[in-house]
């Protein structure tokens, strides 16, 4: 037993937002806007406010695209355009009512956009055989993409969200900048380090002319691919973050190119271990996190600042309320819900 409030439990303030736990519901996506037009639908509504009520500190959003082109699928949800601020809305209030804190991951698919039409990247290579072959971008393009996220985040903010993530991992647009496996261009959007960090730095700049909360990104840490980005190269990339104001690297892995990943419990928790004290900045684990133990253990040994629960929040909505048993603790429950609790 514990004899103090565990960790997990504990409240952690980030810039002028404060979570009342270290939990996060991982951005996950749900591919349910049916009409193909990015607005919440009910099934939103309360699939993010249940785990709301199971007293998750942090509720994310699934990605959330800033451009029609730049969906996963045509039934993602969508912020490229001011017509989804009012469900957002909706859709915040609904979460922060219930305690929890509201944020967002923006994204853009880049080449692994699974739509109608063309697609583009920083370069003209398919992710796979399978795939269509995006158009290599223009510097207009670029230009008008970096406008989308700023537009993006302006529309989150209106929304009234907590946090915004920006969406730099899994081989989407901004991950294939960042890794030199899809990123073959010869102006300074290539080659070097700093030229395939431009494009997410002006991201985050554009950003940060619109949103002065925190501000997180997720990024894929490990190519799983000799030729491809390592954590050591992701270290000097989140310095670069967080000296561009980053606030958080939420350290997944993978996805820029077919490859296998060896899978077990807590396997992507050494990235954010690494990154968060060799660029010492915050970092937040996921990847097979399942129980208070485990999470608590990262914690304790300061491996990370913030746990993201994925597949475990699509089991079981009240996991906080699991993860405090294991941990053997109490924590507070919806008042309605007291009986039972």
């Amino acid at each position: 037993m514990f004899h103090i409030q565990p960790l997990l439990f504990q409240p952690l303030t980030i810039r002028d937002v404060t979570l009342k736990n270290r939990i996060v519901m991982s951005p996950m996506c749900m591919y349910s806007c049916y009409e193909q037009d990015g607005i919440v639908t009910p099934w939103h509504m309360t699939h993010y406010t249940s785990r709301a009520m199971g007293q998750t500190g942090l509720i994310m959003t699934e990605a959330a695209a800033v451009s029609p082109q730049g969906r996963i699928s045509a039934e993602d949800l969508g912020i490229w355009d001011d017509s989804h601020v009012e469900g957002l809305s909706k859709l915040v209030s609904a979460i922060q009512e219930n305690g929890s804190k509201a944020a967002i991951q923006i994204a853009h698919a880049g080449r692994k956009a699974m739509i109608d039409g063309p697609i583009i990247a920083p370069s003209a290579i398919a992710f796979s055989e399978k795939m269509k072959t995006p158009e290599e971008m223009s510097l207009q393009q670029i230009e008008e993409t970096v406008n989308q996220f700023r537009s993006a985040a302006k529309r989150a903010k209106a929304a009234g969200f907590d946090v915004i993530e920006i969406h730099g991992a899994h081989g989407y647009l901004i991950n294939e900048f960042l890794s030199p496996l899809s990123n073959r261009r010869s102006d300074f959007y290539g080659g070097s380090q700093e030229n395939r960090y431009r494009f997410l730095q002006e991201i985050i700049a554009a950003v940060r002319l619109e949103w002065e909360g925190p501000l997180f990104v997720r990024i894929s840490a490990n190519d799983y691919h000799p030729e491809g980005n390592t954590p050591e190269d992701f270290v000097t990339y989140s310095k670069w973050m967080k000296e561009d104001g980053v606030d958080l690297i939420d350290c997944s892995s993978g996805a820029v190119v077919p490859a296998k990943i060896p899978t077990f419990p807590g396997y992507q928790v050494s990235f954010a271990d690494k990154i968060k004290n060799e660029a010492e900045i915050a970092t937040a684990a996921v990847g097979l996190i399942t129980t208070g133990r485990q999470a608590e253990e990262i914690l304790q040994n300061k491996r990370a600042d913030l746990i993201f629960i994925g597949r475990e929040f699509l089991k079981d909505p009240y996991w906080p309320r699991s993860a405090a048993q294991d941990l053997g603790t109490e924590i507070e429950s919806p008042k309605q819900y007291e009986r039972g609790w």
